[in-house]
């Protein structure tokens, strides 16, 4: 460690409007890099986020009622604003989701003295135009990372009015990336998306996440009869966000088709009780609650085989933060997505598991069917997936390819300019 945290250097904000508590999605992935900075770089850490509310899209009950605070995060100081949480999603209620977020950040921004640089976890639209104008009025580097590009998923999300939402996104992302110093793109599959939105390929760097749950420690049978799911009997799990573009309905068909199967899923979302009601009549499917993190990669290891799906209409670009975790916990992966896609490239290169088409359930069992029938080849399979894990999606390798990003955007400014430029708060910042 160079410094304690905060001990002077650096100081740094990141906007994201996910952070800690939150587990799923870019959550832990920005809780992460802030206590990395912190602990690591020795700098002072801001991060401007909103409420937690993801996956369930239900404001957590400890922040209900809070318009503004201030969270001390192992060291990180966390500056949260209230904004409106859609319970379900159509593109009037997301535009109010991001405008909340965007009209509050913007009239209350942190009150912190100049940073050296604002970063942005991107798709968040109104965190993306916030992280740029703060960037502006300090005059700093301005970093996004990009995780999902919001005017490709809006388009294909299934929203009512999602064609209005991405061509408004689009447009906004154009602009808030025009702005950028550098930007970060976790997966190759959106160095074009991002160059079709005006920033040269010169300014792309690769900054791919990582594998950010530990693996899995207890015995697979101990779990399993904590979790009341019989021995021989073939588990499949979907654990994450229960939204429209994930296409979980695929997943009931397949219990529906294959009752020997037991169908697991865990997690939140707007589609949950949908899914719900869905698997009513189905003995062989069950819906747990989100796994609390010291139980989360147990419950993973715990699985015959771990799914990951996708609506066929979905141009899959990013890797989902649940693949990273799946490798870890060392069982094979079906993943239900097209076969151009992210996942689909990183299925292939980890070579630990089974790609079927989206939308297929008839597919899907049959992969299912095939694993459970040969358990050592699953194994192997598995074991794949956590050595891919270990050499390509460690968290020291994805932390130093941001730290790597941020050096170089800071770089780009003369040490003398940058000691005259701290040493004099701009016009109309925060105190």
């Amino acid at each position: 460690m160079r410094n304690p945290p905060g001990s002077g250097g650096e100081r740094l904000l990141l906007v994201s409007t996910n952070f800690a508590p939150e587990q799923a999605g870019i959550g832990p992935y920005a809780t992460q890099l802030a206590e990395h900075w912190a602990h690591e770089r020795g700098a002072e850490v801001h991060v401007l986020a909103g409420l937690p509310h993801y996956p369930a899209w239900r404001t957590d009950p400890d922040y209900r009622g809070r318009w503004r605070l201030v969270d001390d995060h192992a060291g990180v100081l966390v500056h949260r604003r209230r904004h409106y949480v859609p319970a379900r999603q159509s593109a009037l209620r997301r535009a109010a989701y991001e405008g909340t977020i965007l009209g509050h950040g913007l009239l209350a921004p942190p009150r912190i003295a100049r940073p050296d640089a604002v970063v942005a976890q991107v798709p968040s639209l109104a965190g993306g135009l916030l992280a740029a104008r703060l960037a502006r009025r300090y005059g700093v580097p301005f970093l996004p990372v990009v995780q999902d590009l919001m005017g490709a998923a809006a388009a294909q999300s299934g929203i009512s009015g999602g064609g209005r939402v991405a061509s408004v996104a689009s447009s906004v992302e154009r602009r808030m990336l025009a702005g950028a110093t550098l930007v970060g793109v976790i997966h190759e599959s959106f160095r074009e998306r991002v160059r079709a939105l005006g920033v040269p390929a010169h300014r792309i760097r690769l900054t791919p996440n990582w594998s950010h749950v530990r693996p899995p420690s207890r015995p697979r049978a101990e779990t399993r009869a904590a979790l009341g799911w019989p021995e021989g009997r073939t588990v499949l799990l979907h654990s994450g966000n229960m939204g429209l573009k994930q296409g979980l309905d695929v997943l009931i068909d397949a219990a529906r088709i294959a009752p020997e199967l037991l169908v697991v899923l865990m997690g939140d979302g707007s589609v949950r009780g949908h899914l719900e009601r869905l698997a009513a009549p189905l003995p062989n499917v069950r819906l747990l609650d989100p796994a609390p993190a010291d139980e989360f990669p147990e419950i993973l290891a715990a699985a015959d085989a771990l799914v990951v799906t996708q609506r066929a209409s979905v141009l899959d670009m990013s890797v989902p933060s649940k693949l990273t975790s799946y490798f870890v916990a060392a069982r094979p992966v079906i993943a239900s997505v097209a076969g151009n896609g992210g996942t689909a490239q990183e299925l292939r290169r980890s070579a630990a598991g089974r790609l079927v088409p989206p939308e297929d359930p008839g597919e899907l069992v049959a992969a299912a069917r095939a694993l459970a029938a040969d358990p050592a080849a699953a194994d192997a399979l598995g074991a794949r997936g956590a050595a891919y894990a270990a050499s390509h999606l460690s968290r020291a390798a994805g932390l130093g390819r941001l730290s790597a990003l941020l050096d170089e955007a800071l770089a780009t400014e003369p040490a003398p300019v940058r000691a005259a430029r701290r040493a004099a708060p701009p016009e109309g910042a925060p105190a």
